[in-house]
């Protein structure tokens, strides 16, 4: 007969005190309380030098630390049988490519953020890389070689890379840092999530980002706007003028404008809500001549239309993509595709209002930056402004008098 465990921080009026983020953790049992107040219960342990890690259920579905504590004392006795019961195909070592699929999931339980673009990461990049490597076996050298490895490749505009031998005729440019460094970032929060969840005890590596140059910031003068503008007005994709329009009028990225609901404008306050924008959520001030467009555009779209940029194709239900049609607008407006992307719009932006002399604080809060450190970089673009304040400095002081 088994002997019961004596629990003393894995009591149910302990349980009960928990907060949502909060949890206990006592003789490899964690108990763990959900951002909707349920309860999660879940082993993490050695087991005949074989850690094993499951997640066992949740209150809701009737799961008790009773329950849990029998499977551990069943796994321990298959253990002595040299037969863990775990699911099926799961190594008792967990992968990198098995945590990156459970870490997607329960991001997106928690409400993560940007969950398209990590997902994009891990798929095209990191999985790739460090596959079937154990997650807590990654070590820094790992995590250099990836670095030294992306580095060396190229990519296509279409988001895909290909080796220093690349197709003939492809459109490619260099890897920059500072897209390897966005890829270390969901790297560094993999392994801090998994900490967080009891995968593992501490992270595997430290990841250290690389070194970028601060580089002049690409915008678009006002003759090139309006080139562009005319353009996409003419091209055969419904939706690409649109998007350029809202780029420019309001400086939202890419995902904040296919992610817009026609139900998050407000055309009588001029803003629209973004429920899930880089630094939280937000509201984005529009103006005037974009309301009055999405007032006449709104007029045409169905009832039952949720997104402002619709997809059929699409498993969200809006567009995600969008730079086939934005380079080909951008190419027959006569610029470079190569120096003018998506993210140019909201650059373009931020740099005007800066130079039309809008206080700092104000142009933060219009595009959304997190901290004013980014928002200084664009003061230093085109010193034509700053110029102009000096000499009006010096006609205060030299000022002839009558």
């Amino acid at each position: 007969m088994l002997m019961a465990l004596k629990f003393v921080s894995l009591t149910r009026n302990n349980q009960r005190k928990l907060e949502a983020g909060q949890k206990i953790s006592e003789h490899g049992i964690t108990y763990a309380r959900l951002p909707n107040g349920d309860g999660r219960y879940s082993v993490n342990g050695m087991v005949d030098g074989k850690r094993i890690h499951r997640v066992i259920g949740k209150e809701s579905d009737g799961v008790t630390r009773e329950q849990v504590e029998q499977f551990l004392e069943q796994i321990k006795t298959e253990a002595r049988q040299e037969r863990l019961n775990l699911p099926k195909n799961r190594k008792i070592a967990l992968t990198f490519k098995d945590a990156a699929v459970d870490y997607l999931t329960k991001q997106e339980q928690e409400g993560g953020k940007d969950l398209v673009a990590k997902q994009q990461k891990l798929a095209q990049h990191l999985v790739p890389f460090f596959g079937n490597m154990p997650l807590a076996k990654i070590n820094s050298f790992d995590v250099e070689r990836y670095k030294k490895k992306r580095l060396e490749e190229v990519s296509l505009h279409g988001g895909d890379t290909i080796g220093n031998n690349g197709r003939r005729g492809a459109l490619v440019t260099p890897v920059r840092p500072g897209t390897v460094n966005r890829e270390l970032g969901v790297l560094s929060h993999v392994f801090s999530k998994a900490v967080d969840w009891g995968w593992i005890d501490s992270k595997p590596a430290s990841v250290k980002l690389l070194k970028v140059e601060n580089a002049r910031i690409t915008y678009l003068t006002t003759e090139q706007i309006q080139r562009l503008l005319e353009t996409s007005s003419r091209d055969f994709n419904p939706y690409i003028h649109l998007f350029i329009l809202i780029g420019l009028e309001t400086s939202m990225r890419k995902m904040e404008i296919l992610r817009i609901r026609i139900q998050d404008i407000d055309l009588n306050r001029r803003v629209i809500f973004i429920p899930k924008a880089k630094a939280g959520a937000r509201e984005q001030p529009i103006t005037p001549y974009l309301s009055a467009y999405l007032l006449e555009h709104l007029k045409q779209v169905t009832d039952d239309q949720i997104w402002l940029f619709p997809s059929e194709t699409s498993a969200s239900g809006h567009m995600v993509s969008i730079e086939k049609a934005f380079r080909r607008v951008v190419t027959e407006a006569g610029l470079d595709p190569k120096e003018v992307l998506r993210h140019t719009l909201r650059h373009t932006a931020i740099t005007h209002l800066v130079q039309a002399g809008v206080d700092l604080p104000t142009v933060q809060r219009i595009s959304g930056h997190k901290t004013m450190q980014m928002v200084v970089r664009y003061s230093h673009q085109n010193g034509d402004h700053i110029r102009e304040a000096m000499e009006k400095l010096e006609d205060r002081y030299r000022k002839k008098e009558v």
